[in-house]
C-alpha cells in the first residue's frame, strides 16, 4: 500500500528527505492500516479508525487552511489552494463513513484516547501556523502525500460499509514534488519544509499506533 515517491520528482535534496520520511513513517507501511484494507476486517475497528481521522482532520480550519492563510511562499501558492479545495472532498467522505459506521466502539480507555487524539489536533494545528518559512508547507504537503496512503483505507472502509467510494481529487504526488522542488530554494526553507512533513508523519503513525492499541483492548474483552 506504499505510495511510490522516488519516481514523482527528479532528484531534489529536500524531495529526497521527504521520500525518506514517507518511507520510515507513511502511513502506507503502518500495520493497522494494512489490516483496516482486508475485506473482513471488524466494523468496529472500520469506525473507530473513521471517526478517529475525522476528529484529526475531519473539522475546519484544518492543516491546510492554516497552511495556506500564513504562506509566504508563492511558488506554493497554487498548490496550497487546491489542495485546499480538494481535501473539503476528503471531509465530506469522512463525514459520510462516520454517520456509516455509527457511534465509536465501546473501548477501554476513551476519554485518555480522545484527548490523545485531540493533543494531536492541537499539535497540527501549531504546526501548520509555525512563522517559520516552510514549516506549514511541508506539513501540508505531508499530509497529502500520507493522503494517498490513508485514502485506500477509507475506500476499503467505504466498502466494507456498504458505499461508493467517492473519487479523489486531491494533488497528484507528481505535483506535491514540484511545488516542493519549486519552493525549497534556501537551506533554511529546505529544514522548514523537512521539519514540518517529519512532525506529520509522526503524528500519523502515533494516531495509526492508537487504534491499534484500541483494537487489540476491545478484542481482548
Amino acid at each position: 500500500m506504499a505510495s511510490n515517491l522516488a519516481s514523482s520528482a527528479p532528484q531534489h535534496a529536500c524531495w529526497g528527505t521527504i521520500v525518506a520520511l514517507n518511507n520510515a513513517d507513511g502511513s502506507g507501511l503502518h500495520r493497522m492500516a494494512t489490516t483496516l484494507i482486508e475485506p473482513n476486517v471488524a466494523v468496529r475497528d472500520v469506525a473507530d479508525a473513521v471517526h478517529a481521522l475525522g476528529l484529526l482532520h475531519g473539522r475546519q480550519p484544518g492543516v491546510l487552511d492554516h497552511a495556506l492563510a500564513r504562506n509566504l511562499l508563492p511558488g506554493a501558492l497554487h498548490w496550497l489552494e487546491n489542495a485546499l479545495e480538494s481535501f473539503g472532498e476528503e471531509r465530506a467522505m469522512l463525514a459520510r463513513l462516520a454517520t456509516a459506521a455509527g457511534p465509536l466502539p465501546s473501548t477501554p480507555g476513551q476519554a485518555e484516547s480522545s484527548a490523545a487524539v485531540m493533543a494531536q489536533r492541537h499539535a497540527l494545528d501549531m504546526l501548520a501556523q509555525s512563522d517559520r518559512v516552510g514549516c506549514a508547507v511541508g506539513a501540508a504537503a505531508a499530509l497529502i502525500i500520507d493522503w494517498h496512503a490513508v485514502r485506500v483505507v477509507l475506500d476499503a472502509s467505504a466498502k466494507r460499509l456498504g458505499i461508493e467510494p467517492m473519487a479523489s481529487s486531491l494533488p497528484s504526488l507528481e505535483n506535491t514534488a514540484a511545488m516542493i522542488v519549486a519552493t525549497a530554494q534556501t537551506g533554511g526553507i529546505e529544514r522548514a519544509i523537512a521539519f514540518g512533513a517529519q512532525q506529520v508523519f509522526a503524528q500519523h503513525r502515533g494516531l495509526w499506533d492508537l487504534l491499534e492499541a484500541r483494537a487489540s483492548a476491545r478484542a481482548e474483552r
